[in-house]
């Protein structure tokens, strides 16, 4: 029997308090007209003082629970994509299992920066698919205000916190139109690490460090690996542009994303943009953006969403899913 993974419940969350371009320009020097100009960002979440990465976590997968209709006790699988753990260990997924009371299964986490989320789902949707497990959740979930350098307002402007998640569960494939997850395709290219990255860890620095970037560098791989990506999920399934419904896309820069569109041909219209009001959340972007276009009746039973993002490594993406 040929089981593929079906979405059956999302769930996000942001935290409460919201952080606008002007309330920015206050302590950083900067403008709210630079900002939206050069991103397309208008305002971020931020998590609380002591509000933790597995807090925002924890709240999407019991929310994704409950739209899922299903109890925790019947996840055996937990994926946390995340680039701001809690601790060095455990896993942050292990944190959220135990607030779950789930005592069996499986939980690790997952670190490709932005691709996170992607990169999750396509482990989890293997797991599923050869019966390792029957129902996961998969979540992605960043307190990125964390790791800013605030006396880099080409970075500290750009990022946001907030959690996603999906469960997914093994279900026989129907013969036709299978709703779930058709195929993943992800990529990393380690040559490019120094464009994107933190510069701290345990073992380097004994600190977190804070987010590097060479933006223009950055912007062009963006553009040409994301394209490329979605070319390569579409031909894998023998699909044009247009078979697409909607692209939920990484939520980085409203530029990379409106450039992505461009050089694919894709109508404007079919794009799920959350940026303005999430900026980037890393890998709970994509979640994110995928619950608030759910949530608000555009994505709708039998679908087709394409998602894809790319992150520091420099690590890339893309899945296709009936929804």
């Amino acid at each position: 029997m040929a089981l593929n993974s079906r979405i059956i419940g999302c769930g996000s969350y942001l935290p409460e308090k919201i952080v606008t371009n002007a309330d920015l320009s206050k302590t950083v020097d900067t403008t709210d007209e630079w900002i939206t100009e050069r991103t397309g960002i208008k305002q971020r979440h931020f998590a609380a003082e002591g509000q933790l990465t597995s807090d925002l976590a924890y709240e999407a997968a019991t929310r994704a629970l409950k739209s899922a209709g299903i109890d925790p006790s019947e996840v055996d699988l937990i994926v946390v994509g995340t680039t701001t753990p809690d601790d060095t260990f455990p896993a942050t997924s292990v944190k959220i299992q135990g607030r779950l009371g789930i005592k069996h299964g499986a939980a690790f986490d997952i670190q490709a920066v932005c691709s996170g989320f992607v990169y999750a789902l396509s482990v989890v949707d293997s797991m599923l698919r050869t019966g390792q497990a029957r129902t996961a959740l998969v979540i992605g979930a960043e307190t990125m205000s964390r790791i800013l350098d605030w006396q880099d307002r080409g970075t500290c402007v750009l990022f946001g916190d907030g959690a996603g998640a999906v469960v997914l569960r093994a279900e026989e494939a129907a013969p036709i139109n299978p709703r779930g997850i058709i195929s993943t395709h992800i990529h990393s290219d380690g040559s490019y690490k120094d464009l994107l990255y933190c510069n701290g860890g345990p073992s380097s620095t004994g600190n977190a460090g804070v987010i590097k970037m060479m933006g223009r560098e950055v912007f062009k791989h963006a553009v040409t690996n994301l394209a490329d990506v979605v070319v390569e999920a579409l031909a894998a399934n023998s699909l044009d542009a247009a078979d697409i419904d909607w692209l939920v896309p990484h939520q980085a820069n409203q530029r990379i994303i409106e450039s992505t569109i461009k050089k694919l041909g894709m109508d404007r219209e079919k794009v799920v943009m959350t940026i303005a009001n999430h900026a980037n959340t890393s890998a709970a972007s994509i979640p994110l953006a995928l619950d608030a276009a759910v949530s608000d009746g555009r994505i709708k039973e039998g679908d087709l969403i394409l998602m894809e993002a790319m992150g520091g490594g420099l690590t890339w993406g893309a899945a296709i899913a009936r929804w």
